[in-house]
């Protein structure tokens, strides 16, 4: 099917009619954000963003689009994997203690999900859900949760998803898929059922039924995104990483990072996380709580004994290796999707695919 722009926002009332908190992006100090949004008005119609290592800046474009940015720093991760969640509180009776299980699990629709950031679900997925211990907020959550894809049609400056074979067109996954189509002065959007569900919410709107020439006018967009590629990650690089662990790279990388652990914070796929416990004063309440945590840290490595990473050259070479690696032997993926987040966010602009790069010179 096929709408019209003006009707994005009757794919919005739709969703909302039926009880999802719709999460979208948006615009917030000069940046993407995601965010609870009621209107399609909300969107950031006619933004486009340049990225380059280290450097982020928001800027008109010279045709109005909604979906012409790539992403913010922020990642769908933060709603089914929540950077502070309580797991359970523990209440004294009589008896003895009464623990009962903390899962606040919205019923959210993700509108403008990349095809990036759906391989990142996917791979959360394999974390949260399908290995040995389920966390059983997030599997709620999940299955709660409907997608609204966007096929993207430009590549941001330190986008990569092409090498890494996540993106920039949408495979599998979604509910919903939209491709934006300007034409002539003509603004529409295809829209693509991905699931049952996804085939309801199309048969509630109101639009044409699609040609064949908005398919391959979308199919064009995305090969153009493919072909504009920011960065590229080397073939082979589990290779190359298993190989040099003791490369004098990973000591010339330490003196420029700051541990700040702004990758993995902004990474769509990290999932380390730290658990803390609180009683009351009076000993009558107690508290679980998660919070997300990074390898870049120091106490992160701590065990009896001290830190087993003890500087910063160990640690970036865990998260690098840990990503692009060991991830293919635990969850038969990469950890990397490609979206360019921790280049783009790192103070200083270490740039993961030139780190591969100037390391697999030394073969």
């Amino acid at each position: 099917m096929v709408i019209g722009a003006a009707q994005l926002d009757d794919l919005v009332k739709v969703l909302r009619k039926d009880g999802y908190a719709t999460i979208a992006p948006t615009t917030r100090d000069g940046s993407i954000v995601l965010e609870e949004i009621s209107s399609a008005a909300q969107l950031p119609l006619g933004l486009v963003d340049d990225q380059q290592p280290g450097a982020y800046r928001l800027s008109k474009a010279k045709k109005p689009a909604y979906f012409d940015f790539t992403h913010g720093a922020q990642s769908w991760k933060q709603f089914l994997f929540p950077a502070k969640e309580k797991l359970w509180s523990a209440h004294k009776t009589a008896e003895g203690f009464q623990v009962e299980a903390s899962i606040d699990a919205p019923k959210y629709a993700f509108i403008g999900v990349r095809a990036c950031e759906l391989a990142a679900i996917r791979i959360q997925d394999k974390v949260f859900v399908e290995g040995e211990h389920v966390s059983n907020g997030y599997a709620q959550r999940r299955k709660q949760a409907l997608i609204v894809a966007v096929n993207c049609r430009r590549a941001g400056g330190t986008c990569f998803c092409t090498s890494m074979d996540t993106g920039p067109k949408v495979k599998d996954g979604y509910d919903l898929a939209l491709s934006e189509l300007t034409r002539k002065g003509v603004h529409e959007f295809l829209l693509e059922a991905g699931s049952a569900s996804g085939q309801t919410i199309l048969k509630r709107l109101t639009g044409r039924p699609a040609a064949a020439a908005d398919f391959k006018a979308a199919q064009k967009a995305s090969d153009k995104a493919a072909q504009s590629m920011g960065r590229e990650m080397p073939k082979g690089a589990a290779k190359t990483l298993a190989n040099h662990l003791q490369h004098p790279r990973w000591q010339d990388i330490a003196k420029r990072c700051l541990d700040c652990a702004n990758c993995t914070l902004v990474c769509p796929t990290c999932f380390c996380s730290t658990t803390s416990d609180s009683t009351s004063l009076d000993g009558q309440n107690a508290e679980r709580w998660r919070t997300w945590d990074s390898c870049f840290t120091l106490d992160f490595s701590y065990i009896h004994g001290g830190a087993i990473r003890r500087d910063g050259a160990e640690r970036y070479r865990q998260w690098m290796t840990h990503k692009l690696t060991h991830w293919h032997d635990q969850f038969g993926v990469s950890g990397c999707v490609g979206c360019g987040r921790c280049i783009t966010w790192c103070p200083v602009g270490i740039d993961i695919t030139a780190e591969v790069r100037a390391i697999a010179k030394d073969k």
